[in-house]
């Protein structure tokens, strides 16, 4: 019989199981699978919507659900779970766009085959033991203004009422669906959040609505709450009044140098005029911890990552570092990402996709996703083929660093 994995809860500034063992959570994104990243695919920065809008158009609706089909069967599988498993991990975050739960054009209306892509990550999580985290990346009107949350333009999440009252019914069903699934670990309810910050009351406020309703059905897993401003600010949330709630915080610093986006760029070295070290970092982290301490509130890294530029550049110094200045303050974490096609910018996955097939195209002028409309008649089964872990590199220099820790 399967042995199930005991719930976990907060113990002051610890996560705790339920005989009160202390457990640090350390893991892995499943980043691009049940929300589509441009970069993470090999191309730009285009919001999931805009890019299924494009592909539909160009080829129809029965070819648009053949393609979201076949990705999310192949992009992620449970040989990946058995993977992450090996490593010594022992939990996954996996990041999900509210649409694989209801459907866009019929709001309040279950999807019930994107649920079914949660369900079975659940599910083989339990089977190999392991926590999960299931993370809402994109909430109806999007949350930020970034293609992460699937935002066109302007966000349309913290001012529309609607929007708020759809998020709301969205947690309340999650939370009836899985309140006896006792191997995920937390829902995080929101991905990297952004209002003005002289609004910021209005996402404590909202936090607290969100709590009521999975309150109201669950009272057994933790609520992960993340700051304002992509997750930097927590300050003004105070200490939760849920007290089986952990604040989530993410780890990209220096910006210029994690994301690639300033070329040449060394660790330990000089970034944005500044001279970046361990205790540099340590330093800017060290105000969570304090807070952490006065709120008695645990602290879970939900992600951090590097661009990886073949080890040349203080990458794994970089990983190091900052994963052990986490363990130093007691934090769980979760690297981003699993896998992702090896690109100029952006952090990689520890399994790297490095060939240029025509769907990849590097050398453009369209690449990654904005290709795949136009080769899935001639490539489909080469694309589906590829999307599966084994074409892709493992980076063992970045594994063996995490594999210290987990």
């Amino acid at each position: 019989m399967l042995k199930k994995l005991p719930f976990l809860k907060t113990s002051g500034t610890k996560i705790v199981d339920e005989a009160g063992k202390p457990v640090t959570l350390r893991g892995v994104n499943l980043g691009s699978w049940l929300l589509m990243e441009g970069y993470i695919l090999g191309g730009r920065h285009i919001p999931e919507k805009v890019f299924r809008a494009d592909f539909e158009k160009a080829l129809g609706a029965e070819a648009h659900k053949d393609f979201t089909r076949s990705f999310r069967d192949n992009f992620i599988r449970e040989d990946d779970i058995v993977t992450i498993k090996e490593w010594g991990a022992n939990c996954i975050r996996v990041p999900f766009n509210y649409r694989i739960i209801e459907f866009e054009d019929r709001p309040y209306s279950l999807n019930e085959e994107g649920l079914s892509c949660l369900d079975k990550v659940v599910r083989w999580c339990e089977k190999h033991q392991l926590y999960c985290i299931i993370d809402m990346h994109a909430a109806p009107g999007a949350q930020n203004p970034d293609w992460h949350s699937d935002c066109v333009g302007k966000p349309e999440f913290f001012d529309n009422e609607y929007n708020r009252d759809r998020y709301y019914r969205l947690w309340h069903f999650l939370a009836t669906h899985y309140k006896d699934a006792s191997n995920i670990a937390a829902y995080d309810v929101l991905n990297e959040p952004v209002i003005d910050i002289e609004r910021e009351n209005q996402l404590k406020e909202l936090y607290e609505g969100v709590t009521r309703e999975i309150r109201d059905v669950d009272q057994k897993h933790m609520i992960l709450l993340e700051g304002n401003m992509f997750g930097k600010r927590l300050g003004f949330l105070g200490k939760p009044s849920d007290s089986n709630t952990a604040f989530s915080v993410h780890a990209y610093l220096p910006i210029d140098y994690v994301f690639g986006l300033e070329k040449d760029l060394i660790y330990p070295g000089r970034a944005h005029n500044i001279m970046w070290t361990k205790g540099r970092i340590e330093l800017i982290a060290r105000p969570y911890h304090m807070l952490q301490q006065k709120l008695g509130v645990p602290i879970f890294i939900g992600e951090f990552g590097v661009h990886w530029r073949g080890g040349h550049y203080g990458e794994t110094r970089w990983v190091e570092d900052v994963v052990s200045i986490f363990e130093g303050f007691g934090w769980s974490w979760a690297y981003w990402t699993y896998k992702s096609v090896a690109n100029g910018i952006q952090p990689d996955g520890i399994f790297r996709y490095t060939k240029n097939p025509p769907w990849v195209n590097r050398n453009g002028p369209a690449t990654g996703m904005e290709t795949f409309a136009a080769c899935w008649p001639k490539y489909r089964s080469q694309m589906i083929s590829s999307w599966r872990t084994k074409n892709f590199v493992l980076n063992e220099k970045l594994l063996a660093v995490l594999e210290k820790f987990f």
